[in-house]
């Protein structure tokens, strides 16, 4: 993720970094970040690799963002990215293309918000305007019941918005494919990613670097939850509502799910740095808080995933005696999605060649 330069003082003053003691580790060295390897994680290796799978998810994924107008002009970024093999290493038990495309549209349609509304100016994004899109980009997730007279402005907006015509598209999409229990629940896990493209707005116009505690906090609204809670859509099946909202699931679903978006920042950390502009991530807030390099802060945020990881697992091992069928089949599924998030990150032409 990436914004140009606000105009706003504060905003200008945060371009070269926070200042003060200990926060130099905090400012931008795309060519050092470029040469910070990513530690070995503790993290399953994914379950399968099927080329030809991913390749064919990926060109309909591209289709599908060109006939709503998403990425245009940059498609070609978009292919690379290569979304359809993410989908195809995260949901490792499903061949059937046109479900692994439900789910993708999602995906992709979250990270268009992320990319037009809150870090790439070339592309639209407009802190002035964020708020009013976010807010219409929740709407898209849970439609407003307007009378026919209303309903017409709603319309004209996501007709001349690309980025509101793929979420509706998308959850239109995975109503066909996935039951209403569980577009409701990924519908909310994106509404909360949504509120955390907010609060982390708001630490750019001000200038203000996040402490760690409260980046992690924001992290976790803004993880791969959405994609996690359609583990059991994409094995055609359903975890039944009170086992999803059982607290103890929760705890290891939470781990598993800010493990995944950490693993984000570590591949993430040398293309958010070579971009223009501020942006967040674990090692960033560490270097600052911890007032230590750059490379030892990816190696402390390594440290961190992997406590994650073993506090998934060992919240999972603690279910399985007595879970239900559904249960441990989800519990297996995250898993096998975490193995296939590290193997697309490591691979993905988004976050490769920086």
């Amino acid at each position: 993720m990436h914004t140009a330069a606000p105009t706003a003082p504060a905003a200008r003053r945060f371009l070269t970094g926070p200042t003060g003691l200990g926060t130099s580790a905090a400012r931008r060295h795309p060519l050092s970040a470029a040469r910070i390897p990513v530690p070995e994680l503790h993290c399953p290796p994914p379950l399968r690799d099927a080329p030809a799978l991913g390749a064919e998810v990926n060109d309909r994924l591209v289709a599908w963002a060109a006939r709503t107008g998403n990425y245009t002009g940059r498609l070609d970024h978009l292919r690379d990215a290569g979304f359809g093999r993410m989908l195809m290493l995260v949901y490792p038990r499903t061949d059937d293309v046109g479900l692994l495309l439900a789910i993708g549209r999602c995906v992709v349609a979250a990270w268009a918000v992320d990319d037009c509304y809150c870090d790439d100016e070339g592309a639209g994004a407009a802190p002035e305007l964020l708020g009013t899109r976010l807010a219409l980009a929740t709407s898209m997730l849970d439609p407003p019941p307007f009378s026919p007279a209303y309903a017409l402005g709603l319309e004209r907006a996501v007709r001349h918005d690309p980025v509101l015509a793929g979420l509706r598209s998308a959850r239109e999409g995975l109503l066909a494919r996935a039951t209403p229990v569980q577009v409701a629940r990924a519908c909310r896990e994106m509404s909360q990613l949504f509120q955390s493209n907010g609060a982390e707005a708001a630490w750019r116009t001000s200038g203000r670097l996040p402490t760690v505690w409260e980046y992690l906090v924001n992290r976790q609204l803004d993880s791969f939850a959405c994609c996690l809670a359609l583990v059991d859509a994409a094995e055609g099946y359903q975890l039944p509502a009170e086992t999803y909202e059982d607290p103890r699931v929760r705890r290891a679903f939470l781990h598993a799910a800010l493990a995944g978006a950490i693993v984000n920042d570590l591949y993430g950390l040398a293309r958010e740095n070579a971009a223009p502009g501020q942006d967040f991530s674990l090692p960033v807030v560490l270097a600052a808080e911890q007032r230590c390099s750059l490379a030892n802060a990816v190696e402390r945020s390594a440290r961190i995933h992997d406590d994650l990881m073993h506090a998934f697992e060992d919240a999972a091992a603690a279910l399985v005696p007595g879970a239900s069928p559904e249960l441990v089949r989800f519990l297996a599924g995250l898993r096998a999605w975490l193995g296939g998030n590290r193997a697309w990150h490591a691979t993905s032409g988004r976050y490769r060649g920086v």
